[in-house]
């Protein structure tokens, strides 16, 4: 393991936890989300950037509890374009979500539906935080006491929001709201607190009044500039990221970082995280309309490791986009290279080793494996999948020199090459193998000319004149003097045939995937096996 040094920026804020918050048995690490539709991978930014910081303080022999908080007491404001029977959602607006059923009939309810859907899949990222459902609590009344004391401090509250609001709030204003007895709505006004326990508020749907005790009843609740100060104290909290959107001057944050001192408490350590976009698939990341890339639609294309690289290489405070597009091909390319670094497999800079070592460990699900993954690149476990016609077993059976530990992993990277192509790769990058028993066919592949079958002819009888696929043997495709000699003989028959290399190469490409271009020709040759390009070309002839 590296030394125990901060030069990552997770083990640089870990540092400033211990700091600010002076040495204690356990430091208690939150984040939470309000379950109101689909957790986009933006709101995953804010999961991985606590369990990122977690992991460090864990390296310099800390406790840690990560705590993740599930705000389904929440009021249902908007019908997500994504769910069936939204006429029969539209009757539950403005109750909490927790009450609200699930139309996919996959949970007991809708804040449910959503929360099982990312507890299912953060562990597959070796993330497992505790949770906490607001819902269950406030129903159960933990935070009568807590509810109290904001109520006790009404003035104080009003003074502080009042610094950063435009409409001023006046004594009418209750730091808390109320959930009707009879319609479960928040349509209500608090009209009285006695002092103690007691609220009486009025339904302005019935126009009816009605005085309830929040020790024993479920219906009271927190606004959430009040609930996330009061929580850090209940929880005692060390450390929670926000969004830029909380962290803007006047935001939450700051407000939240006043009032958490009336509960007797202090604002844990923060920073501010940036947005993230999305490249290569359409969609805005708007979880109350649907329109979102969850966690489970970013592993479709990307192993938990490459997945989690994304987040531990970036700064929070920077803006990145998450690639369907071809940048998947650069972005899988980057972390083989920080791991041939950790492996000493390519030279590093002394200046970032520590960095980037850091970056792969903490990139890993699990503990960072004995050796490196299996040295292939995407593009070209690309083309094999496509030549195979996505068979994985077939490709992983092609690598002779594969070891053991090295096998799952190649297999979830081609799971995710495999859904790439299919799904968001280029029409231009797909391509597949012409069948000999089609060849004859003409719908199914070019007519070609007397001059094309002279073409096809003189590069089978090179294929078949002293480069046999035990020559170069076919396991890795990476023979740089095989590929040369071939690419060099390919260019000698153009020139023995009077054509121009490249109208040798259409030919060649539409014999062989029935298209006018595709990966490097002479490689290519190497990855299909020049046994069988030449059987393939052979059948034209």
């Amino acid at each position: 393991m590296a030394e125990n040094n901060s030069v990552h920026w997770a083990d640089i804020y870990a540092d400033k936890i211990i700091r600010e918050k002076g040495d204690k048995d356990i430091y208690t690490c939150a984040s939470g989300i309000t379950p109101s539709g689909t957790v986009h991978i933006g709101n995953f930014r804010e999961i991985i950037s606590v369990d990122l910081v977690c992991r460090a303080l864990k390296r310099k022999g800390k406790k840690v509890r990560f705590i993740y908080s599930w705000d389904d007491y929440d009021v249902f404001r908007k019908v997500p374009k994504n769910m069936p029977n939204t006429e029969l959602l539209t009757e539950y607006l403005r109750k909490p979500i927790t009450l609200v059923p699930d139309t996919t009939e996959k949970s007991e309810n809708y804040a449910r539906a959503n929360e099982v859907d990312v507890e299912e899949k953060l562990p597959i990222l070796g993330i497992n935080p505790e949770y906490l459902y607001q819902a269950e609590r406030y129903r159960n009344n933990i935070y009568a006491e807590q509810i109290k004391i904001a109520l006790m401090h009404k003035s104080e509250i009003i003074k502080i929001l009042n610094q950063y609001r435009t409409e001023m709030l006046d004594d009418s204003w209750w730091p808390v709201s109320i959930f009707s007895r009879f319609t479960d709505r928040d349509n209500t006004t608090v009209l009285f607190w006695d002092g103690e326990y007691g609220l009486t508020y009025k339904d302005n749907d019935l126009n009816k009044e009605d005085t309830i005790d929040f020790r024993y009843t479920p219906y009271a609740k927190l606004h959430w500039r009040i609930d996330w100060p009061m929580r850090w104290v209940f929880e005692k909290v060390d450390f929670e990221p926000a969004g830029k959107d909380h962290h803007s001057q006047g935001g939450s944050f700051d407000t939240s970082r006043e009032i958490v001192k009336l509960f007797g408490g202090e604002a844990p350590v923060s920073f501010r995280y940036d947005f993230i976009s999305i490249k290569g698939r359409g969609g805005k990341i708007s979880s109350s309309s649907g329109e979102v890339i969850s966690i489970s639609d970013v592993l479709e294309v990307y192993t938990p490791e490459v997945t989690r690289f994304l987040f531990a290489g970036t700064r929070p405070n920077t803006e990145f986009a998450i690639s369907f597009d071809l940048d998947v091909l650069k972005i899988y390319e980057d972390f083989d290279n920080c791991e041939r670094r950790y492996f000493g497999l390519l030279p590093v800079n002394e200046k970032k080793a520590e960095n980037e070592r850091r970056i792969y460990e903490l990139s890993q699900v699990n503990l960072v494996p004995e050796n490196e993954g299996y040295q292939i690149s995407f593009r070209h476990l690309c083309n094999l999948l496509q030549i195979y016609e996505g068979d994985i077993s077939a490709v992983l059976n092609s690598f002779k020199d594969i070891k053991e530990n090295q096998k799952e992993r190649l297999r979830q990277r081609c799971v995710c090459a495999w859904n790439w192509i299919r799904d968001f790769a280029p029409e231009d990058f797909r391509f597949s193998l012409v069948k000999t028993q089609n060849i004859k066919d003409k719908n199914n592949v070019f007519l070609f000319t007397d001059n094309d079958i002279k073409i096809i002819k003189k590069v089978v009888s090179v294929l078949k004149s002293g480069l046999k696929s035990n020559e170069q043997n076919d396991e890795k495709c990476t023979n740089e003097s095989i590929e040369k000699v071939l690419a060099q003989r390919l260019y000698d028959c153009a020139e023995e045939l009077g054509v121009e290399p490249s109208n040798l190469f259409l030919v060649i490409y539409r014999a062989l995937i029935n298209r006018d271009k595709g990966p490097k020709l002479a490689t290519f040759i190497l990855t299909i096996g020049i046994d069988r390009t030449a059987q393939i070309l052979s059948s034209y002839i």
